[in-house]
């Protein structure tokens, strides 16, 4: 009886403590929704946990503000997301089977530059990249922000861990003896398998990419060119007298909502790859 009595208030402390991490992460959204439902005036004068009623209100004025054109923001931040985490994840994938699937000379020598690129600071090669986009002709366009992402160190060698554990080289030389080619098993025998990876890796870089702020506002002048943190930025560096702070929180919160949308189309995908990719082998 004594030890049923600890499980059970062992499993009531973990319940109250997972219910009290969910509110805190969760209350900081409702926070901004409320903010979002308020008008300038109402924020001004202070906090409230009560919505107010100038959703649509704010709503219409991000829509229809042509000095900050949200949408097409909005736009533009889904292109370099979406094919960003695209082809980050399909190469880094690819680069870890290379490595992780053939044996040559230079194989731990490539893995070592990999990793060194990891701990490089992208603001250390930032004044190079910029010249070189320069001389390319890719200056103020979409193309800078999307094609670095082929070469990513840390989704590398996250592919690379998963394909440790979970490939065996068996399957590999049993495909090649069935006579497959190298990207068919690539794409149809090892991508299945890697999909519990490739998911997780491509909600992080959609995220990551979709908050980026330096190298947009490092590349980007148009603002029919500009992404989602570089016209918020723009609208909180505005006159303060004619900031609109209701504005400001409905732009928020419609940059974050396709981020949602992403991770809950996605993150079911973590799990049924599981499953799929068991099957596949």
């Amino acid at each position: 009886m004594d030890s049923n009595k600890a499980n059970r208030i062992r499993t009531v402390f973990v319940h109250v403590v997972l219910v009290f991490l969910s509110f805190l992460c969760l209350f900081f959204f409702y926070i901004l929704i409320v903010n979002a439902t308020r008008s300038h005036a109402q924020l001004q004068k202070g906090f409230s946990a009560l919505p107010g009623t100038s959703f649509f209100k704010n709503f219409m004025n991000v829509a229809n503000n042509g000095e900050f054109p949200m949408l097409r923001g909005i736009v533009n931040s889904l292109i370099v997301s979406g094919c960003s985490a695209a082809i980050c994840t399909y190469f880094s994938a690819l680069t870890a089977y290379g490595l992780y699937a053939y044996d040559f000379k230079l194989r731990k020598a490539a893995f070592t530059f990999i990793m060194a690129i990891l701990v490089m600071p992208t603001q250390v090669t930032a004044m190079g990249f910029l010249r070189l986009i320069t001389k390319m002709g890719m200056y103020d366009s979409l193309l800078p922000l999307i094609i670095p992402s082929i070469a990513s160190p840390a989704v590398f060698y996250f592919m690379y861990s998963y394909l440790e554990s979970s490939l065996p080289l068996s399957l590999v030389e049993a495909a090649r003896m069935d006579g497959s080619r190298e990207f068919r098993t690539f794409n149809q025998i090892i991508i299945p398998i890697m999909k519990p990876a490739i998911a997780v890796q491509a909600i992080f870089t959609f995220v990551g990419s979709w908050n980026n702020y330096f190298t947009p506002a490092l590349v980007i002048q148009s603002k029919d060119k500009m992404t989602v943190p570089i016209l918020i930025a723009l609208l909180r560096g505005a006159d303060y007298m004619n900031r609109d702070m209701g504005k400001i929180y409905m732009m928020i919160l419609v940059a974050i909502v396709p981020i949602i949308l992403v991770y809950l189309f996605l993150s079911k995908y973590i799990i049924a790859g599981v499953t799929l990719g068991g099957v596949k082998g």
